[in-house]
């Protein structure tokens, strides 16, 4: 029923469509189509920057016509670490992408200028971007474009920062002002590209087989969605109330790892944030959550009370690697910091990563003043860091250079290996709360983020005494089950009201028919693809190395022993065959 590809060369502007219902058949959408593409179209071992490299936006079945399913996947080589990338944005993305008549995006080549591409229904357009290549502010240019482009009400605008044009390995592609597609670098491929944004919008409706069934089903998701207590947290404090939770349980990492408890935790909770400094909440569309929240930070400009008010989207991952993570001990400072890394366009969580790296090694002198250009790097110190995060775009030095490569890098470079806080090549998420945390990050297949639960898995391992064979199994069930969630393409946030039936159940009143076992089989066969290219391009799990500070800090479930990481890290591979 959706199946329609749209094929784009930068170099040339030419472009094409075909129905790929042989991929959405299969695969349904999202995850597992973008995987299938991802294979067919990027040549084995090729540089991630390289113009053949491709870029691969997907959306799924459900997107616009149901409750949270308001996400939309973008694959490509990370220039990060090398393998497979993977991040899922939200925002008017996904809806401008089915008005548009696209349920998939390949973009291939390089722009001979810098450029931003336009798809407004079947036009297809490379545009000079000459004029905004070098303004970083996302908000400015959305500004710029929403002036200059139609399809108000129903468009998107992916954009890039300097961070981007200056390939920060990384950067991210900021999506309508307050989402991303924020980890493993697609922001330094769009700035490869010559790419400054893309524009997106489309006036064709979306036609439901049946409408009887898909309103019964809708009005079943709806108010499963809004009326319990299934995502109340996430509309009312947001993900930031995990702040003072896992501050408890000791699983919030601070410092670079160096602790998993924080003094001032209470000064960064979600409470405070919402007491203070919220100033209003949205939604992506067809969400009707809300769990966007968006703060109020005034800073002063000139003598006499002129202030400036920057608007600026928090969650718990942001707080974490630029608050707890750093030493950071006012809000309104993590405020400072998270705005300047928007106005760049740098995924937070790796930049957060990389500082506190810095930090520890300038205080074990690994490196000096003059590898920092007379910028002291310590712990809490919001003016440096600010600092800081403007070389590491510029790249003046080698030091800087080398920052903007990741924390692995920075770590090969200079030492510091055994307190380097990423797990194969990607700066870790916010979560010190036992070995399935770990090894979920180390061996899931999306890899950018959480896509396994791993932090749930330690959490109920704390309270019923899982082993670590079902430890594993946990992971891997969530593994395969997710390959579904994110082909639909639905808000991981709203994965409690997506459980089997109701997939199953939605998908029936949309006209797909879908047994369990054929979604099992599918979830299976989208592992074993990802892995395909994972494996193809470098990914090899007998050599990752876990950093020594990892066995080194109390965790939620206590001190994590190396030995029990690497007997689940076999058990996940003998499970899975990889």
């Amino acid at each position: 029923m959706w199946s329609k590809v749209l094929y784009i060369d930068l170099s040339t502007g030419q472009h094409h469509t075909r129905d790929r219902a042989d991929l959405f058949d299969r695969y349904i959408g999202g995850t597992g189509v973008a995987t299938q593409l991802l294979l067919e179209e990027c040549p084995p071992g090729i540089d991630p920057l390289a113009p053949d490299a491709p870029i691969i936006f997907s959306i799924g079945p459900m997107t616009t016509i149901f409750p949270c399913a308001s996400k939309a996947v973008a694959m490509f080589k990370s220039p990060l670490n090398g393998e497979l990338g993977e991040s899922h944005a939200g925002g008017r993305l996904p809806m401008a992408m089915r008005f548009a008549g696209y349920d998939s995006i390949v973009l291939k080549g390089r722009a001979p200028k810098p450029s931003y591409l336009t798809i407004h229904d079947d036009e297809v357009t490379i545009k000079d971007a000459t004029s905004i290549w070098s303004i970083s502010s996302a908000e400015v240019i959305g500004k710029i474009l929403r002036n200059v482009e139609t399809g108000k009400g129903r468009r998107s605008i992916m954009r890039i920062g300097t961070a981007g044009e200056n390939m920060v390995r990384y950067a991210n592609v900021n999506v309508d002002t307050y989402r991303h597609f924020g980890r493993l670098g697609l922001g330094a491929v769009f700035g490869s590209k010559n790419l400054k944004a893309v524009v997106i919008s489309g006036t064709e409706e979306v036609d439901i087989p049946q409408m009887a069934p898909y309103k019964k089903m809708y009005k079943k998701l709806y108010d499963a969605v809004v009326d319990t207590e299934i995502m109340d947290k996430y509309h009312d404090l947001g993900t930031a109330a995990n702040i003072n939770v896992l501050n408890q349980l000791k699983g919030l990492p601070t410092r670079n790892l160096k602790q998993s408890r924080f003094e001032n935790a209470e000064n960064l909770s979600g409470e405070y944030f919402a007491d203070n400094l919220l100033r209003r909440k949205i939604a992506c569309s067809s969400c009707p959550i809300g769990c966007i929240h968006i703060a109020m930070l005034k800073t002063p400009f000139h003598k006499g009370h002129e202030f400036e008010v920057h608007h600026i989207s928090y969650d718990y991952e942001l707080i974490y690697a630029l608050g707890t993570n750093l030493g950071i001990i006012r809000a309104e400072d993590v405020l400072r910091l998270i705005d300047k890394c928007e106005r760049y366009g740098m995924d937070i969580i790796s930049t957060g990563g990389v500082l506190a790296w810095a930090t520890e090694a300038y205080e074990r002198d690994l490196i000096t003043p003059p590898d920092t250009l007379g910028i002291s790097l310590r712990w809490n110190d919001t003016d440096n860091y600010l600092k800081a995060i403007d070389k590491i775009v510029e790249m003046p030095n080698k030091f800087y250079k080398t920052l903007a490569k990741g924390t692995a890098a920075a770590a090969a470079e200079y030492g510091g290996k055994e307190f380097a806080i990423h797990l194969g090549g990607l700066e870790i998420a916010g979560y010190n709360t036992g070995p399935a945390s770990i090894v979920g990050q180390m061996m899931g297949v999306r890899h950018s983020h959480l896509d396994n639960a791993g932090y749930s898995v330690d959490q109920k391992a704390s309270s019923h005494q899982l082993s670590e064979e079902q430890m594993v199994d946990k992971l891997i069930e969530e593994d395969h089950w997710r390959m579904i969630n994110n082909s639909l393409v639905c808000c991981l946030f709203a994965r409690g009201v997506y459980g089997e039936q109701n997939v199953i159940d939605a998908l029936e009143s949309i006209g797909i028919h879908k047994t369990k076992e054929e979604l099992d089989t599918i979830g299976r066969e989208i592992f074993n693809a990802k892995y395909e290219f994972k494996k193809r391009e470098g990914f090899d799990p007998a050599s990752m190395k876990v950093p020594a500070r990892f066995f080194e800090t109390v965790s939620q479930m206590g001190m994590i022993k190396k030995e029990t990481v690497s007997k689940m890290v076999q058990l996940y591979r003998d499970k899975t065959g990889i």
